[in-house]
């Protein structure tokens, strides 16, 4: 197979890792992306952007990274208190009002970061166009009692805390979220992520496969927590992801559109004290605060041990994604992946169209970044 991009000879052995992954593990069209001391060394990219492999996967192909998504709402939040702006630690209702009743008054923002806040779902199952209306999704979320008490506990806020974070973005800046993130990220390091993608770039998205098998934590008791927090939604490739209304909604924790190297791009200055590509995006103080413990447990809703710092899952022994410890990642359902490694000064991330049905740690994303970490 044809693979495309650069890749410096001394990361050579990621070629390999990367065709293997379509050889035997299924991928149909991917990306890979790595930079080291804030430069790019590996920006790679082959296949196809469609199952019927009719279309090429091109250098400026974008797709959906789901979840991934959510690293971009760290990093404003986290730029936004490194310029006084936000308190991270001061209560919600500091910024939005309406957010203090039914007993969340103690709501911290830090909690909406550390998914602890207790508000992991909605009140009852959504609509696609409900999710895509900004102002109804979070007045039904300021309206809800916490699920559990508050800061105890994580629980994995899939889809609801891009409006928590955004609508706290949005009451700072009065700007909304997608649009903060373009002219304050994107478009100051020329990162070609969309959180509400304009029609003029629908031509170069390609199609998310949907996965064989269906994730077990979708299919579990409609009564339990993940069963509130997943029941009801609709985010599927078939019947979502491909729509108009999808994309040019602004849903901050799940329909970012970009590709391994936008995501890269997006992320890199956390491994390098605040910098990337010749902006200083936040201090290197400020970095250091997204390596804040917050959580440490097994996950209420994702029934895995998760470390959760300032937005970012943190290194732990039952998901290492890398050897050092002072490392941030996340990931996105089907298998994109970012990790910020700041020991090394290495980011990386994995973008493809064939979902997996794993929730986090996809095993093509993570075989990348051992790959590279080997040859470090």
């Amino acid at each position: 197979m044809e693979i495309h991009g650069h890749c410096d000879d001394r990361f050579s052995s990621v070629l390999k890792t990367f065709e293997n992954n379509f050889e035997n593990n299924g991928d149909i069209g991917a990306c890979f992306a790595a930079t080291l001391e804030g430069e790019y060394v590996v920006d790679i990219w082959a296949g196809h952007q469609d199952k019927a492999k009719t279309r090429p996967w091109e250098e400026n192909t974008i797709i959906n990274v789901y979840s991934t998504t959510k690293t971009m709402t760290f990093i404003v939040a986290l730029m936004l208190a490194d310029r006084g702006e936000l308190d991270l630690d001061a209560p919600v209702t500091k910024y939005w009002p309406e957010f203090g009743v039914a007993g969340k008054e103690a709501v911290l923002v830090k909690h909406f970061l550390s998914h602890s806040a207790g508000l992991p779902g909605f009140s009852r199952p959504f609509s696609n166009e409900e999710l895509y209306d900004w102002d109804f999704a979070c007045a039904d979320l300021a309206a809800q009692e916490s699920w559990w008490e508050t800061g105890t506990q994580s629980g994995y806020h899939a889809i609801t805390q891009g409006y928590l974070i955004g609508e706290v973005v949005r009451r700072i800046t009065g700007k909304s979220f997608g649009t903060f993130f373009r002219e304050e990220v994107a478009e100051k390091i020329d990162a070609d992520f969309h959180i509400g993608v304009d029609p003029q770039h629908f031509d170069r998205i390609a199609d998310l496969v949907a996965a064989v098998e269906t994730a077990p934590i979708l299919e579990m008791d409609p009564e339990s927590i993940p069963g509130r927090v997943f029941s009801g939604l609709d985010i599927t490739p078939e019947n979502s992801t491909s729509t108009e209304g999808w994309r040019r909604a602004e849903i901050p924790a799940a329909n970012g559109h970009g590709n391994a190297r936008s995501v890269v791009r997006s992320q890199t200055a956390l491994a390098n004290g605040g910098k990337a590509f010749g902006v200083q995006l936040l201090s290197p103080e400020g970095c250091q605060r997204a390596l804040e413990p917050q959580t440490d447990g097994v996950d209420a809703v994702l029934g895995l041990p998760v470390s959760f710092g300032m937005g970012y899952a943190l290194r732990n022994d039952a998901v290492p994604m890398g050897p050092n410890q002072n490392t941030l990642w996340w990931g996105g359902a089907g298998g994109s992946t970012i990790v910020v490694d700041t020991d090394a000064h290495l980011c990386f991330s994995y973008v493809m169209n064939q979902m997996d049905n794993h929730i986090v740690g996809d095993p093509r994303g993570t075989s990348l970044g051992f790959t590279l970490y080997d040859a470090l």
